[in-house]
């Protein structure tokens, strides 16, 4: 199973960061000792002290796929959730500040919690979908897919070119604005529409 996540597809997060809005999907990779389910508490690492939460839209691979032509991109995914991409801020600056590969900051393990899968077919359309992160009560991310720079299926489609999808990889499809540390103590809600797939504290 591949974990693959796409950087920088929000406008609004790519200026939170005085960075430049890409021309094409840029993506790195997480891998399975990443993922934390069932709603399990996320332990804070002794190599960081800049922890970030970024919640993302997941989308779970259902067949094979290769060059996969944009419009029958729908085919390959029938279920969708939630996660959080979360990021060593500092060792990323570092790494970056070097000109370094930064999976050192985004690639550790237990660094993506991941929620429970939907049917596609439950929402009317996956284009337009609200999603959003609470942490201790307060919103502090709110997204729509419809403000993606580069959609699902043109994700699908890029992504392809150069890696084979197989059945159950997953798709970070890219987190919106308000980006932050998180703290021993939080509580992390998140909700897709109006249902809540992940509620887990931070320790």
């Amino acid at each position: 199973m591949k974990i693959i996540c796409l950087a920088k597809n929000y406008v609004a997060h790519v200026k939170e960061f005085d960075s430049i809005v890409p021309t094409e999907p840029i993506f790195f990779m997480k891998h399975e000792n990443c993922i934390v389910r069932n709603n399990k508490p996320f332990y804070l690492p002794d190599f960081s002290d800049n922890i970030h939460h970024e919640i993302e839209i997941v989308v779970k691979i259902n067949k094979v796929g290769k060059n996969i032509d944009k419009k029958y991109a729908h085919r390959y995914f029938g279920e969708i959730g939630l996660g959080i991409d979360f990021t060593a801020r500092d060792l990323q600056k570092k790494a970056k500040d070097g000109g370094n590969p930064w999976e050192i900051s985004k690639a550790f393990d237990h660094s993506a919690p991941l929620s429970k899968f939907v049917l596609v077919s439950d929402f009317k359309d996956v284009n337009k979908l609200h999603f959003r992160l609470d942490v201790n009560g307060t919103t502090v991310q709110d997204g729509n897919t419809e403000l993606m720079i580069f959609p699902l299926d043109v994700q699908i489609s890029y992504i392809s070119r150069f890696l084979t999808l197989k059945t159950g990889d997953l798709l970070f499809t890219g987190t919106p604005e308000g980006v932050g540390q998180v703290k021993v103590g939080d509580r992390l809600e998140a909700w897709l529409e109006d249902r809540k797939l992940m509620d887990f504290q931070v320790k």
